[in-house]
C-alpha cells in the first residue's frame, strides 16, 4: 500500500515545527523510520508532514559531565559508529547497533523513536533502564524546556507526555559511575524485527541507580520496585514479573522471564570479566 495524500515542508525552526502542529493535523517527522510504515499501511493519515531533521536546535550533542544530552534528531547510526559522546562508554553503542538494519539506522532517531513510543522499540527500554530524562518544548512555556524522566514520558503503546503542540527536543541520559554494570537481551524472531520481549538492567551502585525494566509487553515499560532482591538471587525472574505485572496472566511471562535471566547472565559475565 501506499501512503493517503499529504502536504510536506521543512521547517526552519521550532517555531515553525511548532505552528505547524496548531490544530493537531500535521505530524512532526524526523528519519520517518516509524511513522513512514504506518503512513504506508494507511493507519496514520495526517494533513501534512514536517520535517524537522536538520534542525541544528535538535542535532546538538552536549556534554554536562554528569550527563550527555542527545538532541532528538540524533540518529542511531551516529550513536553507534561513536560520531557522538556515549556516556556510557559503549552500551549505548551496543544498543544502537542492534536496532533493525543499518539502512533504517541510519535515518532513524533517538527522539523519533521515543516520541512514536512502540512498546518493543529499543530506545524504549533502553532509556528507561539508563533512567534518561527527555526534554520537551511546550508552546506555552517559551524557551523553557519541560522536563520527565522516561518512565513518566512513556505512558502506554504509542502514547507519550508530549502535548498537541509539543516537541520532544532531547534527551539527557545519566553517566553512569566507574563501577557501573549495565545488560540489555532482546528476543527477535529474525534479525531486525522488534523485540517479542525485551529486558535491560543498569547497576550503578556508586550514584544510587539499580534498575531493571521489561519490554515488549504492549504497553510502557515494567521497572522493578526491588531490583536489588533479583540482582541478590532472592527472587526468580518470574517471580519478579509476577510482583512487577501481577494483571499478566503467568504463560504469557514466560519469554520476558528468559529475557530477564539472559539478561542477569549478561551482567554476571561482566562481573566476573572486570574482577
Amino acid at each position: 500500500m501506499k501512503p493517503a495524500p499529504f502536504n510536506y515542508a521543512v521547517a526552519h525552526s521550532l517555531d515553525d515545527a511548532q505552528k505547524a502542529l496548531a490544530g493537531g493535523q500535521n505530524k512532526l517527522v524526523s528519519g520517518n523510520q516509524s511513522l513512514g510504515p504506518m503512513l504506508n499501511l494507511r493507519l496514520a493519515r495526517p494533513t501534512g508532514l514536517i520535517d524537522i531533521a536538520q534542525l541544528s536546535d535538535l542535532r546538538q550533542v552536549e556534554d554536562f559531565g554528569d550527563r550527555v544530552r542527545f538532541g532528538a534528531a540524533t540518529t542511531h547510526a551516529e550513536i553507534e559508529d561513536g560520531l557522538v559522546t556515549d556516556p556510557t562508554g559503549h552500551w549505548m553503542r551496543d544498543a544502537a547497533a542492534n536496532i533493525a538494519y543499518r539502512a533504517v539506522r541510519n535515518r532513524g532517531t533517538i527522539g523519533g523513536s521515543l516520541a512514536h513510543a512502540d512498546p518493543a522499540a529499543d530506545w524504549v527500554i533502553v532509556m528507561t533502564a539508563l533512567c534518561a530524562t527527555v526534554l520537551i518544548r511546550d508552546p506555552d512555556q517559551g524557551a523553557d524546556l519541560r522536563s520527565l524522566p522516561i518512565e513518566d514520558f512513556i505512558t502506554g503503546p504509542y502514547s507519550t507526555g508530549l502535548g498537541p503542540d509539543d516537541v520532544l527536543t532531547a534527551i539527557d541520559v545519566p553517566r553512569p559511575g566507574q563501577n557501573a554494570r549495565w545488560a540489555y537481551w532482546k528476543y527477535t524472531r529474525q534479525v531486525g524485527e522488534f523485540a517479542k520481549a525485551s529486558a535491560a538492567i543498569l547497576s550503578d551502585p556508586e550514584n544510587g541507580r539499580v534498575r531493571v525494566a521489561i519490554g515488549a509487553l504492549g504497553r510502557e515499560p515494567a521497572i522493578l520496585s526491588q531490583p536489588q532482591a533479583l540482582l541478590e538471587g532472592q527472587v526468580s525472574p518470574i517471580e519478579a514479573l509476577q510482583d512487577a505485572i501481577p494483571d499478566h496472566p503467568v504463560e504469557t511471562l514466560n519469554l520476558h522471564a528468559v529475557a530477564l535471566s539472559r539478561a542477569l547472565a549478561q551482567l554476571e559475565e561482566r562481573k566476573e570479566n572486570d574482577a
